[in-house]
């Protein structure tokens, strides 16, 4: 097995990373290279979280081996000594034999697999990535404009880099204690870059450590989950109004550019490429008032730059991103309201049959036939799923207790007071390396989900918004890229010194594990290294305090950024309004189920006659070339028969046309807001 783990795990993170970037990224309409720098830098990032693991426990059975060839080399002295003076009885112990882990791997091998994977991540994160960020946003119309773009986005940016890495060069140089050598600079590069990682670290996991226990103890609340989803359907449809009016307005302006420069001007071929950008229907209503045939003269007509096409095609991407996901985020939400909704009108059923307001039209699969039958999604959504997540809100209620336990008390090694050291150390008494991996593995997992979905929670206005559904833009999927890059070591760091497995903060002289031995040593910074690195992790428990207490959120209502806590004065309005408009959307789709159905059933009631009506019809032709044009009766009643049977053909017609406007529902015209909220689903019904 030795290698077999590292190779099986290497693939299984590639289609992880793969899986999370096709629910969020959209694999047919973003480029390929967002995508590709994307996908690199995930994959990068998991295969640390994943790998780490196996490190350690690889790092532990060589400890081992060490410390029993010591003991060979010790005890034939100590044999000699105690024959010398047979009154001193010997004080060795014979040791544990070292078991070789089932996931061992190979000296060699993780010093060069860590070298590429950490200084593949790095060069992402600080180079490529904000490099293509800025190519991807651009609205160029070459590859050249694009390149020089993103360069000019991007000098202040490098600049910035420059200029510190160019005074800490400088104060080295000047200092006469510092001898200089390439080693030496790489860890301080390394350094200051896992400490820029470290202090948003903090913050990021100050927050999820207390807000993923609570989200699921919310979910079990029913009454508070539906009520906050009223909540999120109110803000969801002000941005949905505010991205529609924004996409108008970039329209109007293409429309007005479109019909200025005509076919046979130089700019034309931007103004076709900003028109491919826009939606289906835009382009056909611009295209059928456009008159491209007509010659104008350049002296009566003002034409725009190619800069300011740059801006507006980049108005237009944008524009039409938002759209789109606002869209598509509304649908969602609107199926999630009408699913509580259901889940609390079901609780009181007597029959313990789970019943939908929208049943889906489609026959189930073998699962919804056979498992998840409606007397299962009854007693798991009314009864077991509650319990479920109250349960698993208190076991990550207790791992995170541990995990602020274990920050403020890790750099104590005599005695060991963090938790996960003293559960490592336990296990490699007994050489327990499955444990140790396991331990390990849920460990770096839990820490990396508290910081991660932080991440995917976090929203800067509309320019940084992870949304899932294929609707993530390129420019918030490379963001979270260089995130998780700068992220994933400083974490992974911390945690090697959570479990006593970093010398530079436990002090002792253990083999370091080879991800640790790539980072080189921090006594280069012993002020980091003994100061910033040790105390600054235990202001997490302000960070998980404040978190509690929701203080951010209670500091964003005051700042007019319209927050959920809890049913007050300032939610209970937008709440109400969340409702009205899930109310709507419901009659809405009960009229279009109702249509659908009658003509469904008009289809049923009337198509079998029609298809028996041109079947008589098709044999009285055929009959009528068979016969004899010899005898002059029998066609004139035949002529007389097809007549009889097309007017009464035509009158049941008549009847099935009176019959079905009889059967029309009437107009409703209280529900007058409908055509206010989306102007094509208003068109569409109508």
């Amino acid at each position: 097995m030795s290698g077999a783990a590292l190779g099986i795990e290497i693939v299984v993170v590639f289609f992880l990373a793969l899986f999370l970037l096709h629910r969020y990224g959209d694999f047919r309409k973003q480029q390929r290279m967002v995508l590709f720098g994307t996908l690199l830098a995930w994959y990068l990032c998991f295969l640390i979280v994943f790998i780490l693991p196996l490190d350690v426990s690889t790092t532990i059975y060589r400890q081992c081996k060490k410390e029993h060839a010591a003991l060979a080399t010790v005890s034939p002295l100590l044999s000699n000594q105690s024959t010398a003076n047979s009154s001193v009885p010997p004080t060795t112990s014979i040791p544990k034999p070292c078991y070789k882990p089932w996931s061992y791997i190979p000296d060699g091998i993780m010093p060069v697999f860590w070298r590429v994977v950490y200084w593949t991540s790095q060069c992402l994160t600080w180079l490529l990535l904000p490099f293509m960020q800025s190519y991807a946003r651009s609205g160029g119309f070459s590859i050249t404009g694009k390149v020089k773009t993103a360069l000019i986005e991007n000098a202040i940016y490098y600049g910035t880099y420059l200029l510190i890495f160019g005074s800490l060069l400088i104060y080295v140089a000047v200092d006469p204690k510092w001898h200089l050598s390439w080693y030496e600079l790489q860890t301080i590069g390394i350094t200051a870059a896992n400490t820029w990682g470290l202090f948003l670290l903090v913050l990021l996991l100050g927050y999820g450590l207390v807000e993923i226990p609570r989200s699921y103890w919310n979910a079990s609340r029913r009454g508070h989950l539906l009520v906050k989803t009223y909540f999120k359907a109110a803000k969801l449809m002000t941005e949905k109004a505010d991205a529609e009016e924004n996409l108008e307005d970039a329209m109007e302006e293409v429309r007005k550019v479109s019909e200025t420069i005509k076919y046979n001007h130089q700019l034309r071929k931007y103004i076709d490429t900003i028109l491919r950008k826009c939606p289906t229907d835009y382009q056909e209503k611009m295209g059928r008032n456009m008159d491209d045939y007509e010659d104008f003269d350049d002296k009566q007509n003002t034409y725009p730059t190619e800069k300011n096409l740059v801006k507006l095609h980049k108005q237009v991407i944008y524009a039409v991103q938002r759209h789109n996901r606002t869209r598509v985020q509304w649908q969602m939400l609107l199926q999630q309201a009408i699913h509580l909704e259901d889940v609390a009108r079901n609780e009181s059923s007597s029959t313990h049959q789970f019943t939908h307001s929208f049943p889906s039209t489609e026959p189930p699969g073998w699962v919804g036939r056979y498992l998840y039958t409606p007397a299962v999604e009854w007693y798991w959504e009314c009864l077991l799923k509650q319990w479920f997540y109250r349960l698993l809100a208190l076991m990550l209620s207790l791992f995170s207790v541990a995990v602020v336990w274990s920050e403020c008390t890790f750099f104590s090694t005599r005695p060991v007071l963090s938790l996960f050291a003293v559960f490592i150390q336990l296990a490699e008494k007994d050489y327990n390396y499955l444990y140790i991996e396991m331990a390990c593995f849920i460990t770096i997992f839990y820490l990396c989900t508290c910081v991660y979905s932080t991440v995917f929670r976090i929203r800067v206005f509309n320019y940084y918004y992870f949304a899932s559904h294929h609707q993530t833009d390129a420019y918030s999927l490379q963001f979270s890229g260089m995130l998780f890059c700068r992220l994933t070591p400083p974490l992974c760091l911390n945690f090697l010194g959570l479990i006593h497995m970093d010398s530079a903060i436990s002090q002792q002289n253990n083999l370091e594990t080879a991800y640790t031995s790539i980072m080189g040593s921090m006594k280069v910074l012993s002020f980091i290294a003994n100061g910033f690195y040790i105390y600054y992790p235990m202001l997490i428990v302000i960070l998980c305090i404040a978190t509690y207490f929701s203080l951010g959120t209670r500091c964003l209502n005051l700042l007019g950024f319209q927050q959920f806590i809890g049913e007050n004065e300032l939610t209970s309005d937008l709440i109400d309004e969340g409702k009205e408009l899930i109310r709507r959307e419901k009659r809405k789709r009960q009229r279009t189920e109702d249509g659908e159905n009658r003509r469904r059933e008009w289809k049923d009631r009337y198509g079998n006659q029609r298809e028996e009506h041109s079947a008589r019809n098709r044999s009285t032709h055929s009959e009528m070339k068979e016969t004899n044009f010899s005898d002059t009766v029998t066609p004139v009643n035949t002529n007389r028969q097809a007549k009889y049977s097309q007017g009464a053909a035509k009158g049941r017609a008549e009847r099935d046309c009176v019959e079905l406007l009889q059967d029309a529902e009437p107009l409703d015209f209280n529900a007058e807001t409908l055509t206010g909220d989306d102007p094509l689903e208003a068109n569409s019904t109508r």
